[in-house]
């Protein structure tokens, strides 16, 4: 915190989240049922598919009793649903004013309202510019009455983490006060057929790190967090410490082998900091065998193999563009309550290099820090360090 006044940087907190997952309709839903060691990953069956995938779908008719409140569940669809729900919860926890000049809404999602594209779906009586990422995060905006245009990211899996570090610099640079990051994706008959295309999707419930990994399983969820300048929004406000992104460059859908891009991105992140004051490590572990395979190789390079790391996909499955800010805010939770929470579906080492996974949900007490790393397709890699 020092060295950030000396050089006179503007310090940027992290305060109020909510998520909404098959796991519940707030982050403390979401984080005490990880907490109990629930998962939403289910077998379900599609009309599409003679077997069924091994999933985490929130059930539509669900979001619609929670979504009447704020307005028809007709009008909006499921991730317009979810995400506003989100949002809303976050603007009402921290009386940001979404219509302040200085208020300003970054959405982070890989395929936004991609079931629009079905033929057959009943939803053809949305607008055709909400199919795209810029107008359904305009849609967004606009029930919220945000004065600013949003801004969107779609940069594959580290979606939600690369947002997260442009509000931070946005704060920084004082072009804004106060950074609503939302981040969301549901799950479709076409992002099911292009992870199977990949041969990407597990047998059963996904299994980071374990020597019997075989792929994904791909979730749904959307979330919401306030990035700003004010730390007395939150009750708990943690820092923005530093955060970088990098490309490796190596393939359309495989990562580089031996962790480059991560390791790089790992370095900027910590390069004013002390690595042996991160006290956890919560990891991207999709649970394919190459990813998780250069995630061990990165984390090992950069001496990080003795810090307990988990991965939390084996709870709400593969979230694409919302992953890495989800996962970011069950760590925050984790950090605030000086839990270590278990890598799920992790028995057996499957990796070359020596990592410490988190076996079973324990207490570390006087926990300070932690780092969140994401990786995705077209070799982008980003990480970020939070603390207390």
């Amino acid at each position: 915190m020092e060295e950030a006044m000396a050089a006179g940087m503007k310090e940027v907190f992290v305060a109020n989240h909510s998520i909404v997952s098959p796991l519940g309709f707030t982050s403390e839903e979401n984080f005490n049922n990880i907490v109990n060691g629930n998962s939403g990953i289910q077998s379900v069956q599609y009309s599409f598919s003679d077997n069924p995938f091994f999933i985490s779908a929130l059930d539509e008719a669900l979001v619609d009793e929670h979504f009447k409140s704020h307005a028809s569940p007709l009008d909006y669809t499921k991730l317009e649903k979810m995400s506003i729900m989100a949002i809303s919860h976050v603007l009402n926890q921290s009386n940001v004013n979404a219509s302040a000049k200085d208020t300003l809404l970054i959405y982070a999602t890989t395929k936004g309202n991609i079931d629009l594209l079905d033929k057959a779906s009943s939803l053809k009586k949305f607008a055709t510019e909400r199919m795209t990422l810029n107008g359904f995060a305009k849609h967004i905006a606009a029930h919220f009455s945000f004065v600013n245009e949003p801004i969107v990211i779609s940069n594959a899996c580290i979606s939600g983490l690369l947002a997260l570090i442009v509000a931070k610099r946005f704060i920084e640079a004082e072009l804004y006060k106060n950074v609503v990051v939302a981040a969301g994706d549901i799950i479709s008959e076409f992002v099911i057929s292009g992870f199977k295309a990949f041969n990407a999707l597990s047998q059963s419930a996904c299994r980071p790190y374990d020597r019997t990994r075989d792929g994904i399983s791909l979730g749904e969820a959307a979330v919401a967090m306030i990035v700003t300048e004010n730390k007395s929004i939150a009750n708990n406000p943690l820092r923005i410490v530093n955060g970088s992104s990098s490309n490796d460059a190596n393939h359309i859908s495989g990562p580089s082998r031996d962790g480059n891009g991560l390791l790089q991105s790992i370095h900027h992140t910590l390069k004013e900091n002390d690595s042996n004051n991160v006290d956890f490590i919560c990891a991207h572990g999709t649970a394919t065998v190459f990813n998780d395979e250069m995630e061990a190789m990165a984390f090992s390079r950069a001496g990080l193999e003795e810090v307990p790391m988990n991965s939390l996909k084996g709870y709400f499955g593969h979230t694409l563009g919302a992953a890495g800010l989800l996962e970011t805010i069950i760590s925050i939770e984790s950090l605030n309550n000086d839990l270590l929470i278990a890598s799920k579906g992790f028995e057996n080492e499957g990796v070359s290099k020596k990592i410490n996974v988190i076996e079973h949900t324990e207490t570390k007490k006087n926990m300070k820090s932690f780092l969140k790393t994401s990786s995705g397709f077209g070799g982008c890699n980003a990480s970020v360090l939070i603390s207390k």
